[in-house]
């Protein structure tokens, strides 16, 4: 399951593919951010072993190498990453030094453009699966160290990677012009005085280099976050959903302790509370395990003091995702019964052994309870769903935590249909979770299928005949001024 995301969005061309998550969370501290420095200050000198190494920490904490660099062996942040969104997939650019194939003739000015405003060198536009719209806020300090540490540190990798090709209109980057000036602040991260230099620097953290709101704030038509709608409220993100973080005990986090926080931050799981999968798994693994506990700390209390949003929640919920469900013994029981739940027959065979008969878990904690577990206990059970498709795979500590995918990417003898999730998932909501929530084999053909389609991607076929359209309309009128005026002219 997952309980947080920060961590993989006409003008409809536009906002593509906020679906991708890059978590990259940084490690400078309010007193870091100060006014610019001058465009390519930092290239006139070469950069010392300090900055270097400070652009590394970064750029490990920014989760970089998470979409820059392809999965079963890909060189580090030589790109070629297909990542996945509802408009189509998007390749992950090669960031390495290469001055042919990768960032090597960028200067500081354009590399920092590229990270503020999502422009790439030759002036074409980026799509925002790169978080430009939260790096707009980084400060000088830290763009500069990150662009030592890229050009100075990594090796050079002279590989091209497959373009990206998106369908028409979403392939025409120029559009991205018009997105970004309706949604993007091009401002830099600026302290509040009132708050405290920890909550200035969780913010920081959180909302410049974490982009937590990027996956978990509402988008609108658009698919900018929608400043309509509560901030950090929750928000799906492919087949998973970014619940709720705002400080509401009820439906957000502010029930859990700052401990219990921060150990699922650093370790991805709490027991009787939550288990990260999915992309929130993947921010884990490759980032926020990596940050020093103080900045996990700034994040922890930035976040307990967001307003709260009673929101993600069912209206008669009085008890948080993590308090629903108890053991149960009706596996052991309803074996060698004919006439049973087809759920459990799923579970019998496919979770039993694991997640044990009653539903406990395992004593070392490796395998969750299934009860007192957000993925099981919120009013929608998406987590649940893409939990059992996609599984869990982050590797804590040098230590792996796994759960075998049963959905498409599982062995044929594993693979579960549609129907046998949906069976599955209302047998442990029923018997574990909130046994108010019914999940329907559309719900699951959804999530298989990469979670719910946003208005830009369902309108995508019918945007080429109405631009037709709109094209045949326009030159109908030109040709009937055009005889008009003739007309008026033979008079």
């Amino acid at each position: 399951m997952r309980s947080m995301s920060f961590k993989s969005r006409g003008t409809t061309a536009l906002s593509l593919l906020l679906w991708t998550l890059c978590a990259c969370p940084g490690l400078a501290r309010a007193q870091d951010v100060r006014p610019d420095a001058a465009p390519g200050a930092a290239q006139s000198a070469a950069p010392d072993a300090a900055l270097i190494a400070r652009g590394r920490q970064l750029a490990v904490a920014a989760d970089c190498a998470a979409c820059h660099t392809a999965p079963k062996g890909g060189v580090p942040f030589a790109g070629g990453y297909a990542i996945e969104s509802p408009m189509g997939a998007i390749v992950a650019t090669n960031i390495t030094p290469s001055t042919t194939h990768g960032i090597g003739a960028y200067t500081l000015a354009e590399f920092q453009r590229a990270l503020r405003q999502g422009v790439r060198r030759d002036g074409a536009h980026l799509y925002p699966a790169m978080p430009y719209t939260a790096y707009t806020q980084l400060s000088d300090a830290d763009t500069q160290a990150l662009y030592a540490y890229f050009m100075h540190d990594v090796k050079p990798v002279d590989t091209p990677v497959a373009e990206t090709h998106l369908p028409f209109p979403f392939s025409v980057r120029a559009s991205m012009a018009a997105w970004n000036a309706m949604f993007l602040k091009d401002q830099r991260f600026t302290p509040d005085p009132a708050k405290t230099e920890q909550v200035n620097r969780g913010a920081y953290l959180a909302n410049a280099l974490a982009h937590c709101s990027t996956c978990h704030t509402p988008r609108n038509t658009l698919m900018a976050e929608d400043l309509g709608k509560p901030f950090l409220s929750g928000a799906n993100v492919g087949p998973w959903f970014a619940p709720n973080i705002t400080s509401d005990k009820v439906h957000g986090i502010g029930g859990w302790s700052d401990d219990e926080l921060v150990q699922y931050l650093k370790t991805g799981q709490v027991h009787g509370k939550a288990q990260a999968a999915g992309p929130m798994a993947e921010a884990i693994e490759h980032s926020l395990q990596h940050l020093p506990e103080a900045d996990l700390r700034a994040i922890v209390a930035y976040l307990k003091q967001t307003p709260a949003v009673v929101g993600g929640g069912t209206s008669t919920d009085i008890r948080p995702r993590h308090a629903f469900g108890d053991a149960s013994r009706d596996e052991v029981a309803l074996r060698g019964l004919n006439d049973v739940d087809p759920g459990w027959r799923v579970f019998s065979a496919s979770c039993a052994h694991c997640h044990q008969e009653n539903g406990t878990g395992t004593r070392n904690g490796e395998y969750p309870s299934l009860f007192h577990n957000t993925a099981t206990g919120g009013d929608r059970a998406d987590n649940l769903i893409a939990t059992i498709l996609h599984g869990v795979d982050r590797t804590v500590a040098g230590k792996p935590h796994f759960m075998p995918a049963f959905g498409d990417d599982a062995s044929f003898t594993d693979r579960l249909s549609d129907q046998e999730i949906a069976d599955l998932s209302n047998y442990v909501l029923s018997h574990y979770g909130n046994a108010a929530v019914k999940v329907s084999l559309e719900d699951v053909r959804v999530a298989r299928a990469g979670g719910p389609k946003p208005l830009l991607a369902k309108a995508q076929p019918f945007l080429v005949p109405a631009a037709v359209l709109v094209l045949l309309a326009l030159i109908a009128l030109v040709l009937r001024s055009r005889r008009a005026k003739r007309a008026r002219r033979s008079l």
